[in-house]
């Protein structure tokens, strides 16, 4: 049909272009231009009549069908017996006739949705994006209002040990073995502040306090005479190295409260700031932490340290070292610090520091030793062992430079 069609409209032309020659061309009986566009006017109408008979062969819904699951049609059966089939028929009557068993259903109760055409009340509006259609509309949350606050992180950690304990021991005046009566009493304070800003840097600061009496009958010159004195500060500023190894700068400062004496002696053989010593020392730390953590601490070795000795009572400057009319003395030395401590159950643990500084010349070595018992809370029970070495004090005939205090004491305890 689009031959013949292309054909009539060529011939079309070629009468056109016949018709617009000039006179000396055209033909001899002349061209009617009127007959020629009521030609080419019929020859559209053709045209326009051979498309839409095209369009209606193969209808949109009827094309459609060839793609939904097998269906039985009446209208396509009514369209066979009336010998008036669209081409996209032939396919379904065939699949009806030769494949019955295909057919799952029929268009009985939904031919009119299917025939858009033939409803009036469809109303074909504007089209929906699909998205409109199936999202979930979105729902503004609630809002809760929320209280942000930003803390600066804490790089301190504080704690401390207390314990004040007593002892009393009475022996008649007629005891078989002999021995006398004698009441004692020791208090300790330990407090310690620690910077650690879990980089590089850490500043560990410890204070120490320690104070006890005791009384006898056999001492007529004193009621109470100090059995233990101490005013301790501890402090060490480390650059981290390695995992386990500081760079170190640490400084330790002692003296004591008050004056000391000797049973049924009125001599003071130390007092406040008599003596005094200051030790600075430059080198590494090593942290001690062993069996689980249940052994922790640190090793201070210094190759380089110098230690200032003051004495402020000048009748005392020759029995700690220092040349006869002077108050103070500087040297330089090595040193040694050892902190450690064991705790063997929940209940025990040993606390140890040893304490070593040499000149080369002279040497001091102390190791204090503490083994606490906890019974409860607040009750415990404390050993302290002290040895001591110094070789710059006057040589005793008995023990040499050697000195040693032992205590026992029970009593109340407190720790954070």
């Amino acid at each position: 049909m689009r031959e013949i069609l292309t054909t009539l409209l060529v011939g079309v032309a070629v009468i056109s272009h016949a018709a617009h020659m000039p006179a000396a061309v055209s033909p001899e009986k002349g061209a009617d231009g009127d007959i020629i566009a009521q030609y080419e006017d019929s020859l559209r109408l053709l045209k326009a009549r051979i498309d839409s008979m095209e369009r209606a062969s193969l209808p949109s819904v009827e094309t459609a069908r060839l793609f939904l699951p097998p269906t039985f049609y009446g209208d396509i059966a009514g369209r066979a017996l009336r010998g008036e089939q669209y081409s996209a028929d032939n396919y379904l009557m065939d699949m009806y006739l030769n494949h019955p068993w295909r057919v799952t259903g029929s268009d009985k109760g939904f031919a009119d949705e299917l025939d858009y055409r033939s409803s009036p009340d469809i109303i074909l509006g504007e089209e929906s994006d699909i998205v409109d259609n199936v999202a979930p509309a979105a729902e503004d949350p609630d809002v809760i209002p929320v209280a942000v606050a930003v803390k600066k992180p804490n790089f301190w950690t504080y704690k401390g040990d207390y314990y004040l304990q007593l002892l009393q021991n009475y022996i008649s005046g007629n005891w078989y073995k002999g021995g006398e009566s004698n009441y004692s009493m020791v208090g300790s304070i330990t407090m310690e502040a620690n910077y650690n800003n879990k980089q590089k840097v850490e500043w560990d600061n410890k204070l120490e306090l320690k104070l006890g009496f005791q009384s006898s009958r056999s001492d007529s010159v004193h009621r109470f005479k100090t059995s233990e004195d101490l005013i301790r500060y501890t402090t060490k500023l480390g650059l981290q190295a390695t995992t386990k190894w500081y760079y170190t700068l640490q400084m330790i400062a002692y003296t004591q409260f008050t004056r000391g004496y000797k049973s049924n002696d009125e001599f003071v053989y130390s007092d406040f700031m008599a003596p005094f010593n200051l030790n600075v020392s430059l080198g590494m730390d090593y942290k001690v932490e062993w069996m689980k953590k249940r052994l922790t601490g640190t090793v201070h070795l210094a190759p380089l340290a110098a230690n200032y000795r003051y004495v402020r009572r000048l009748e005392l400057a020759t029995s700690y070292g220092l040349d006869e009319g002077k108050h103070s003395m500087l040297d330089w030395g090595s040193q040694l610090t050892v902190d450690l401590v064991w705790k063997f159950s929940d209940n025990a643990k040993w606390t140890t520091r040893l304490y070593g500084y040499t000149t080369y010349h002279r040497a001091e070595l102390e190791w204090e030793n503490t083994f606490t018992f906890q019974f409860n809370k607040w009750i415990s029970t404390n050993i302290f062992l002290y040895p001591r070495f110094d070789d710059n004090v006057t040589r005793d005939d008995h023990h040499g430079y050697f000195q040693f205090k032992e205590y026992a004491s029970v009593g109340f305890a407190y720790s954070f």
